[in-house]
């Protein structure tokens, strides 16, 4: 697909907003990039240019300086991502303007950041009712967000679109290996996942975790290894890059991620699609992927984590899995969630919009 006018995306300078621009524009899809810091995109002929805005909250002129790089470009969709400061900042600068803006829900700017303060709910509701089309990867954030209006609801188009995997139809070799690649922040409470593998290691001493990412916690997490004993089990590996990442997917058998609150993880999908086993918290965006004990497991009370993983682990070694979520959940990944297919629903969804 080719079209002349752009999209003009704003957002932050995150892997994620890259990763979005790179893949419209890999569809034909012109893009002009406005991001809060310097974005790490190649050049692409699609890409017509890339500018910094400060998209904080404190800058009472980036509506105006958006509204500047729309008369430049005439874009036909201007695309926020996250409904923060950004997506309050696009809704005042499209006002008017009769361009319509789509508005990429991330989760936690529905389901965490209302409850910082008065203020931060008042824009985050602004930046909802100013949109003509809402997204998100989990149908659990869209209801949180109509649920954040309540009575006042916004007349936007509700759309779930995953932000999915890049399918590398590479064959997985696992091996008696957990993997657990979230960031190393409080959210993602990699703190359970070592104390309960300690716990595991007790019958089962043969097997290793992995323990990917970085962050303001992982000095913390090795100091409790070693407490716990089990640091010559466990390979702190450090930010991974794709290529390698995607190598521990396929080597391990069984994947953890446990936060406090999430939308659909990049993450699980990436794991699914390698066939682990996967083992997360039970969360309403976890459970339009995998239902608990058929396809995967599902834990509210992280103080049995480890007979969780216990029964991940059995299943996999008796060779059940392989049968079941083994063979299954790759499949559901390809069907649903492959980039290349949800680069094609955003652009259906911008032609829609354009459409009337």
């Amino acid at each position: 697909m080719k079209t002349d006018a752009p999209v003009l995306v704003i957002g932050s300078a995150s892997v994620h907003v890259a990763r979005f621009v790179r893949g419209l524009c890999a569809a034909g899809q012109s893009v002009v990039a406005s991001t809060h810091g310097e974005l790490a995109v190649d050049p692409h002929p699609a890409l017509l240019a890339t500018t910094t805005i400060d998209l904080g909250v404190r800058n009472w002129r980036a509506p105006k300086q958006i509204r500047e790089l729309m008369r430049k470009w005439t874009p036909r969709i201007v695309h926020a991502h996250q409904a923060n400061s950004v997506g309050w900042h696009a809704g005042r600068a499209v006002r008017g303007s009769g361009v319509p803006l789509v508005l990429t829900l991330w989760g936690s700017d529905v389901l965490l950041t209302p409850a910082i303060s008065p203020l931060h709910r008042w824009m985050i509701k602004q930046a909802l009712r100013s949109a003509t089309a809402w997204t998100a990867d989990s149908r659990i954030v869209l209801e949180a967000a109509d649920a954040l209006l309540g009575s006042r609801t916004a007349a936007a188009r509700r759309v779930w679109i995953p932000l999915g995997i890049d399918d590398s139809g590479v064959a997985s070799q696992p091996e008696k290996r957990i993997l657990s690649c979230r960031l190393h922040k409080p959210l993602y409470r990699i703190d359970a996942v070592i104390r309960a593998f300690a716990r595991l290691t007790k019958t089962h001493a043969d097997w290793t975790l992995e323990v990917a990412a970085s962050g303001t916690e992982s000095e913390a997490l090795k100091r409790l290894a070693a407490e716990l004993d089990v640091i010559e089990r466990i390979e702190f590996s450090g930010m991974l890059s794709p290529h390698a990442l995607a190598l521990s997917y396929r080597r391990a058998a069984v994947y953890m991620s446990v936060p406090v609150s999430d939308g659909t993880s990049v993450s699980l999908l990436e794991a699914m699609a390698a066939g682990c086993v996967p083992v997360l918290s039970d969360l309403p965006a976890n459970r339009e992927w995998v239902v608990d004990g058929l396809n995967g497991f599902l834990v509210s009370d992280l103080d049995r984590l480890d007979q969780a993983m216990q029964q991940a682990i059995g299943l996999w070694e008796s060779g059940q899995w392989a049968a079941t979520g083994g063979a299954w959940n790759p499949q559901l990944i390809r069907r649903k969630a492959t980039f290349t297919r949800n680069i094609e629903q955003f652009l259906a969804l911008y032609a829609q919009l354009r459409a009337g």
